[in-house]
């Protein structure tokens, strides 16, 4: 007995790990080698290509494919359509034949519609990528990344929220809605606890 639910549409290749309670909804494939973990969820015509891993709690929207060599940690979110690649030069005749270039999503990030993540990049945990950026480099955590290319544009809170400028000091944030506070220290955001 399956632990996860499959839309009769989707098409689940052998040798494929799914975790209890994950769902797998409209026209959907996963492809051989791809590991789920628990509690996920893909939206409609999601496909997550061999050997791709994602974490615990990860939400695929709608029209996604993630290719080989992309690993998404814990309470990733996909937003509808948001692309990854895989190959900074590719070739139809001349394929790469497995040496793809690593991305790796960290947990807690949020990425946003329509946004493109570049292969060979690391994503920083909780940070948010604007709806239609294009990433093209290394994101730190807790960073708020919009345009083409992608720049930091400010920061966002654990909870998602974009953080404010504490009024005596620029170098001290917090957030309006969960109130929590950070600061900068070496050019990273960390929380005051």
């Amino acid at each position: 007995m399956m632990g996860y639910f499959k839309h009769e549409t989707s098409i689940v290749d052998d040798n494929v790990t799914i975790g209890e309670n994950s769902k797998i909804w409209h026209f959907s494939h996963i492809q051989s080698g791809a590991v789920i973990g628990d509690n996920c969820s893909l939206g409609q015509n999601v496909n997550i290509s061999n050997n791709v891993i994602l974490g615990d709690g990860v939400k695929v929207q709608n029209n996604v494919s993630i290719y080989e060599g992309v690993t998404i940690e814990d309470y990733v979110f996909c937003g509808p359509s948001c692309v990854f690649t895989n190959d900074l030069t590719p070739r139809s005749k001349y394929p790469k034949k497995h040496k793809y270039l690593a991305t790796i999503i960290r947990h807690d990030a949020t990425l946003g519609a329509n946004c493109t993540i570049v292969c060979g990049h690391e994503i920083g945990h909780h940070a948010t990528i604007a709806a239609g950026a294009v990433v093209t480099g290394n994101v730190k955590p807790y960073a708020l990344m919009a345009g083409i290319p992608a720049k930091q544009i400010g920061w966002v809170c654990e909870c998602g929220q974009v953080l404010k400028k504490g009024s005596d000091n620029d170098q001290l944030f917090d957030c309006p809605d969960c109130g929590r506070m950070y600061y900068i220290e070496s050019d990273e955001l960390r929380e005051i606890k």
